[in-house]
C-alpha cells in the first residue's frame, strides 16, 4: 500500500498512474466505509430519544447542506478522485475558508448523525475508523494539492483541516473573509 501514502517515483507518466490509482483506492474504501456505516441495523445500546433523533437528524442535514456547498464552491475543480485538476484554481473562499476538505466535513457530519440515531456501538467504531480514514486521505490529498498549487502551504498554515475555528466562523458570519485567508490567485 505504499502507493496510497504517495511513495516516490521518478518518472512522471508512472507518478500520474499510480497517484490515480491511489485515488481511486481512497474512494473505493471511503464508498465501503460508508456502505458498512449504512447497513449496519439499528441497536439499543443507547437510549436514542425522540429529541436526540431530531438533533442527530439536523446533524446530517447540515452535512449534506455542507457537501453539496462544498462541491458547488469548486466548480470546475472538483473532481471524483483526491487528486487536483491541475488546470483548475485553488479555491481558498466559502466552506474553504473555514476548513481545507469541507466535504469531508461534511461526510463526517452525516456520519455523526447516522452513528447517534442508529443506537449501535458498531456504528461508533465504524465513525471512528471515518474520521481516521479522512485524516489520512487529507494527507493524501494534501501532498498533490502541494505539487500542484504553490499556494497551498500558505493556505494549509492559517486554514484548519476538517474543524473550523470558532473565530473564523464569526468573521464570516459577519460577512467578511476569514482572517488570514489567502486570496485567490488574480482577484
Amino acid at each position: 500500500m505504499w502507493f496510497i501514502y504517495g511513495g516516490s517515483v521518478h518518472q512522471p507518466e508512472q507518478r500520474s498512474t499510480r497517484t490515480t490509482v491511489a485515488g481511486w483506492i481512497y474512494v473505493s474504501i471511503q464508498a465501503l466505509i460508508l456502505v458498512v456505516l449504512i447497513v449496519i441495523p439499528s441497536a439499543d445500546h443507547w437510549p436514542v430519544a425522540g429529541w436526540l433523533t431530531a438533533v442527530a437528524s439536523a446533524v446530517g442535514a447540515i452535512g449534506v447542506a455542507v457537501v453539496v456547498i462544498a462541491a458547488a464552491g469548486l466548480g470546475k475543480a472538483l473532481t471524483p478522485t483526491p487528486v487536483p485538476r491541475s488546470d483548475a484554481a485553488l479555491t481558498t473562499t466559502g466552506l474553504y475558508g473555514l476548513v481545507r476538505h469541507p466535504i469531508y466535513t461534511g461526510v463526517l457530519l452525516i456520519v455523526i448523525g447516522v452513528t447517534v440515531r442508529s443506537g449501535n456501538v458498531i456504528t461508533v467504531f465504524v465513525a471512528a475508523a471515518t474520521w481516521v480514514f479522512f485524516v489520512v486521505k487529507s494527507q493524501f490529498e494534501e501532498r498533490q494539492l502541494r505539487a500542484v498549487y504553490p499556494d497551498y502551504a500558505a493556505y494549509s498554515e492559517v486554514t484548519p483541516r476538517l474543524i473550523p475555528r470558532l473565530s473564523r466562523l464569526r468573521h464570516i458570519r459577519r460577512g467578511g473573509r476569514a482572517p488570514d485567508t489567502p486570496r485567490r490567485p488574480g482577484r
